[in-house]
């Protein structure tokens, strides 16, 4: 047997009696928590709180009978990477995973420990689960956005500005490599031939030279999904997305605080609520192969009056209607 083989046979045999090993030697159960953007965005805050309230009310606390690691990869690839290994190494009861790139991150590095992911995209695609229904492996979860919530955004854009004939989609292929496939899915299904175009940045220079090309084709709007480099950067995304007059909409709720045009997405704290019921059900002896992936069930949409105006567009009555906040 060649050498190379034969360390990853042995590698694969000790992993997991060594880690059931540091988990039964411990009284008070470990969870790791590995999130994808900056520890004090406050959408962060309000999910990572809304997961320990969730989790209290099912009785765990934090420092009782209970230890959270928690970890903040600020949206940097080699963060992800570092913080992974680390939380592995402590060999958790359970991990709670954010954002895709993490959830590939542990699943390079892991198939013994639970995961259970929030806010994942395309898990089955991906290789995280073998279905929704049956995950079949060491993850489960909650997912985020899918390609038929980037036709809902191309046409809530339409609405705003009916002339619109293409859209930019935003993303870092080093973190979320996997948008290349949803811009293909995405642009197959649209009916009216919108040409949709792949943004790929990976730095901040390369996003303002992205968004000011795509601002140069008259009948242009911009999307940007869930990313940590979208995530960190939403403040000056949106600020270019005004100043080149793109008509744009994210997932996230502070795009618009920011200044941007529109969101709409999921409750992201209502999925960190969500999860903390699976984490309890693991810890209680549940497995993650048996526990069905969830889908988002709460949707927010958010409109900034004020972005519209500078725009030179409207939002229609019936969109106003179905607004949950509109800022003026």
């Amino acid at each position: 047997m060649e050498r190379r083989k034969f360390i990853t046979l042995v590698g694969a045999g000790l992993s997991w009696p060594l880690v059931v090993h540091a988990q039964q030697a411990r009284s008070t159960p470990l969870v790791g928590v590995l999130m994808s953007g900056l520890e004090n965005a406050p959408d962060n805050q309000k999910r990572v709180a809304a997961f320990r309230q969730g989790f209290a009310e099912l009785g765990w606390n934090a420092g009782h009978n209970v230890r959270i690691e928690t970890r903040w990869s600020a949206g940097k690839e080699a963060l992800i990477h570092q913080y992974a290994e680390e939380l592995v190494a402590l060999a958790p009861d359970v991990i709670l995973a954010n954002s895709t790139p993490v959830i590939m991150e542990f699943q390079r590095l892991t198939t013994s420990i639970p995961v259970v992911f929030a806010l994942a995209m395309d898990p089955v695609g991906l290789g995280q689960v073998k279905s929704l229904s049956r995950p079949g492996g060491n993850f489960t979860g909650f997912t985020f956005v899918d390609p038929p919530l980037i036709g809902k955004w191309i046409e809530l854009l339409k609405q705003v500005a009916p002339g619109i004939a293409r859209a930019g989609v935003l993303f870092d292929p080093a973190t979320s490599p996997f948008y290349d496939k949803f811009v293909r899915e995405v642009r197959a299904g649209q009916p009216d031939a919108m040409d949709i175009v792949a943004m790929p940045v990976g730095s901040q220079a390369e996003m303002e030279a992205a968004i000011k090309t795509l601002a140069q084709r008259p009948g242009s709007g911009l999307l940007f999904g869930p990313d940590p480099f979208n995530q960190v950067h939403i403040k000056p995304i949106a600020q270019l997305a005004v100043e080149n007059r793109l008509p744009a909409i994210s997932v996230y709720r502070p795009f618009v605080m920011e200044g941007g045009l529109m969101s709409y997405g999921p409750d992201t704290a209502d999925v960190f609520r969500r999860s903390a019921a699976y984490v309890d059900r693991i810890l209680k002896g549940a497995k993650p192969a048996e526990l069905p992936v969830q889908q988002p069930i709460k949707f927010e949409l958010i409109l900034n009056s004020k972005t519209a105006r500078e725009l030179g567009v409207q939002f229609p009555p019936t969109l106003l209607a179905l607004a949950d906040e509109v800022i003026e």
